[in-house]
């Protein structure tokens, strides 16, 4: 292969590989139905330009009908660029929707200086995006949340808030009126900043988040990209972890009936194996299982807790 050749390969490959993750996760959680009108959140960043590009691509060739609205919150930052997504949606020629609301305002008159504002910036931004959805007969809003996201959401609240609880794929929003959904579930950061560059998207930064330092994600997201470059595999077992519960082999009572449990019985998910020596392995979902860049068919034998890993590296 000629070297002018190899990159349009690779691009071919990662374009291929996104669409696949994306249409697989909508098919596995059942995102999208015949005559859906899907609320598509633009913020300016690349995860939610990838999430707007790679649906319109599939809307073309899926095999449901549903309509796209882009909608972006412009939530009066100093210096946002109010002309950057209204000239990208235009011409793209896709309907799209411009809210403009001063939660900025809001938000420094509220919280501390100094303090961390992602908490309320992001439910006032919740709200009113819940209200669009609303007022122009949505039935689906798409976020542009991708695998690392929910993986570091089971880190904080794991680290921080003492659940066990992740971000999922598909979920009712807080309201209980719209169904929130996260097409790029299955979908690799690193991949989703390579297509960004790819696609030569015109990306707005976020000021108001990115001004502050030391965030607790921030810091959940620095350790889980060391992980993934020291022990290539484990944010893969890790988000198979998260679709192979197993409630009996956890401690919440409201989860599983530890009280009814007696000798004798067949546990669903096995009995104590806590005196054995484990070997913990996963088997990839199939949204990544079949990617042209990963040994297809081949289990990965993968002990995170290996001193002897730790050791030698």
């Amino acid at each position: 292969m000629s070297h002018t050749a190899k990159p349009q390969y690779e691009n071919n490959k990662l374009m291929k590989r996104l669409r696949h993750q994306v249409g697989a996760a909508i098919n596995d959680y059942q995102m999208i139905d015949e005559g859906d009108k899907i609320m598509v959140c633009l913020s300016g960043g690349k995860d939610s330009y990838a999430l707007l590009d790679i649906l319109l691509g599939l809307q073309r060739s899926a095999p449901v009908r549903f309509e796209l609205l882009a909608v972006n919150l412009d939530q009066k930052q100093p210096g946002f660029p109010e002309h950057i997504l209204p000239d990208y949606l235009q011409k793209l020629g896709i309907p799209f929707r411009i809210i403009e609301e001063d939660t900025y305002s809001v938000v420094k008159r509220v919280i501390a200086e100094g303090k961390t504002t992602c908490g309320l910036c992001s439910r006032l931004r919740r709200g009113i995006l819940y209200r669009v959805a609303k007022e122009t007969g949505c039935t689906k809003i798409a976020l542009g949340h991708h695998r690392d996201d929910m993986l570091e959401t089971l880190f904080l609240n794991l680290f921080y808030g003492g659940k066990l609880k992740a971000m999922p794929p598909k979920l009712v929003s807080d309201n209980g009126e719209h169904m929130v959904i996260r097409p790029l579930a299955y979908v690799k950061e690193k991949d989703l900043i390579r297509y960004a560059d790819l696609k030569q998207f015109p990306i707005i930064p976020c000021n108001l988040c990115g001004s502050q330092t030391n965030l607790q994600r921030q810091n959940i997201k620095e350790m889980l990209q060391q992980w993934d470059k020291q022990f290539p595999g484990r944010l893969e077992s890790m988000f198979s972890a998260l679709q192979n519960v197993a409630p009996s082999h956890l401690a919440d009572t409201t989860l599983f009936p530890f009280t009814q449990i007696h000798t004798g019985q067949i546990m669903p998910e096995g009995g104590d194996v806590a005196f054995d020596a484990e070997t913990h392995s996963f088997s990839l979902s199939s949204a990544t299982q079949n990617q042209p860049d990963h040994p297809s068919g081949h289990r990965q034998i993968i002990n995170i807790l290996d001193s002897r890993q730790t050791t030698s590296s």
